[in-house]
């Protein structure tokens, strides 16, 4: 592995990382109503491209990367929609 793949390597756990704390910090509080449902639609087609991009050239950092956010933003869309239920008070 020569280095340019190492920081290939590295960029795309760090990028794998970025949603992370969001998904803790929404888990915790049971609440996702400061997210934005437009920006996680938005990224989680991103990923969705970037990841047909990655394999069809077996680009595997893209293809870590992109796999770790697209579950990661699909778990907040989740959260987005289930949080949103569960949190509703009814009158």
């Amino acid at each position: 592995m020569n280095i340019y793949e190492s920081m290939g390597l590295l960029g795309a756990i760090l990028s794998s990382l970025t949603f992370l704390p969001q998904v803790i910090r929404t888990w915790k509080i049971k609440s996702a109503e400061d997210l934005s449902m437009g920006m996680l639609v938005i990224v989680f087609c991103s990923t969705i491209v970037w990841l047909i991009y990655g394999f069809a050239l077996w680009l595997i950092p893209v293809i870590i990367a992109n796999s770790a956010i697209f579950i990661l933003s699909l778990t907040l869309i989740y959260f987005k929609i289930t949080f949103k239920k569960k949190n509703r008070v009814v009158k």
